[in-house]
């Protein structure tokens, strides 16, 4: 029996990577990048779309990698104890923005960010593999995705909902703020990462091919359970990156700043909080729900169906504040569904490395987990990419002066507002449907 501090031990590694790093690069980063740090709209939709070619690469290797690691600490924990440091400090180095002009400030956006994919995979990757060896009881495998995604929903809570409250703490300009909130947060992600190194156990021993080798790439393609699982996960991410890259542009835009209801401050990232809450307790009620419904298929694809409906009702809100609490009761019931079907996906990635090793002999554990972790960068940043673009071709245009200024123009305002509220609703409900028939023909059917 797993004891609970384990548990926690687990969920503290992504509500380090999910819950601050990742959440932050996801929600904050487009906006960040053109209205704050100065890069051009096509710089910005540019360094996503080359990060994201990057990590087609490194993210299968640090798979293989690490599925190849022996250590006195175990085959994947190692990283997460090593690679805590270089990912709290590469994420604070990033939300700088340094006194250059617009070629600088693209030289150290490109590297920093390249980076930043660099020390996340290094940590990620074995951190997702580690469930394939924690245990080989498949509700157990669950009860850790569940405690994973409440880690990571829960954190991502805190960091969202006190964002803007630690900006006014912090005051001077919207760069200075960015710059402290980073370094802050890197350490927060940095300590978390550690503790989940320290407090979990690898049980089981990986059945190695001690040599490296073309063929588990290669088996890959013809593991028919993995591809539709990629696929489902790159939609999974297509669909919460459009909403979180695109919030930020939403309250700027759209309902003209910051909306305030009793003293409550709800600006973009208050506002996404509401659906890390919803998904934190939905999270923890996935593995309930799916023994409820019969089958990981059936309880992912009713979260679906909820998720659409409510994406496309979101299109139909009225543009204005006055409307604001109609709004995050949508992005509520929204994530009721993405909250069930977040943990599932994790736990479908361990039967799919259990369906490997049983095919192919060997184990791949952390070649599998590691697409997981690639359809999550990959759908994240082509979403925020494709926002970035989208709202370009609409009318919005940023850049840097001569004097280092930031400069935002706009063309076309009623054209960049019904883009903005189209990719925050109808782009992720056509996406749900998309995944709605690839978890149809997934098939394990557990």
């Amino acid at each position: 029996m797993v004891k609970l501090s384990e548990k926690i031990g687990y969920a503290l590694g992504d509500a380090a990577a999910g819950g601050i790093t990742w959440k932050v690069m996801s929600i904050a980063f487009p906006l960040f990048f053109t209205n704050v740090f100065g890069l051009t709209v096509a710089d910005t939709a540019t360094l996503m779309l080359i990060a994201r070619m990057f990590d087609v690469v490194t993210d299968p290797l640090m798979g293989s990698l690490a599925d190849r690691t022996q250590s006195r600490w175990g085959t994947y924990r190692p990283w997460l104890l090593f690679g805590a440091v270089p990912l709290g400090l590469v994420f604070a180095l990033l939300l700088y923005t340094p006194d250059f002009g617009l070629t600088g400030k693209r030289i150290w956006a490109y590297t920093l960010y390249l980076l930043m994919m660099v020390a996340y995979t290094a940590v990620n990757v074995p951190y997702g593999s580690m469930l394939g060896v924690m245990t080989d009881d498949d509700d157990e495998k669950n009860q850790f995705s569940s405690y994973r995604m409440v880690g990571a929903y829960a954190m991502g809570f805190v960091t969202l909902l006190s964002f803007p409250y630690l900006q006014k703490l912090v005051g001077g300009t919207p760069q200075h703020q960015y710059a402290v909130l980073g370094a802050c947060f890197g350490l927060i992600a940095t300590l978390g990462t550690l503790a989940c190194g320290l407090l979990t156990r690898e049980r089981l021993k990986p059945v190695r091919a001690e040599s490296f080798s073309l063929k588990p790439f290669a088996d890959l393609f013809r593991n028919r359970p993995w591809i539709y699982l990629t696929l489902i996960g790159i939609g999974m991410n297509f669909f919460n990156g459009f909403r979180y890259a695109v919030a930020g542009y939403m309250f700027e835009y759209c309902l003209k700043g910051d909306v305030t209801v009793s003293g409550l401050i709800i600006n973009y990232t208050v506002f996404m909080t509401f659906g890390e809450l919803t998904c934190m307790v939905f999270g923890g009620v996935s593995p309930w729900f799916t023994r409820k419904v019969g089958s990981k298929r059936k309880a992912f694809s009713a979260a679906l169906i909820g998720c659409a409906v409510c994406s496309v009702a979101f299109f139909f809100v009225p543009m204005d504040a006055a409307y604001i609490w109609l709004m995050v009761a949508l992005v509520v019931l929204t994530s009721v569904g993405v909250g069930l079907f977040s943990p599932l996906l994790w736990s479908m990635y361990a039967d799919v490395a259990d369906y490997a090793t049983e095919k192919n002999g060997t184990s791949s554990t952390g070649l599998i987990f590691s697409s997981g972790t690639m359809a999550q960068k990959f759908g994240t940043a082509i979403s925020g990419s494709l926002v970035a673009m989208l709202l370009g071709l609409a009318g919005f245009m940023s850049g840097t002066d001569d004097t280092g200024q930031t400069v935002i123009t706009i063309a076309d305002e009623g054209s960049v507002q019904t883009m903005i509220w189209a990719l925050f609703s109808l782009f992720p409900a056509a996406i749900a449907l998309i995944m709605l028939g690839l978890v149809h023909l997934y098939p394990i059917k557990k």
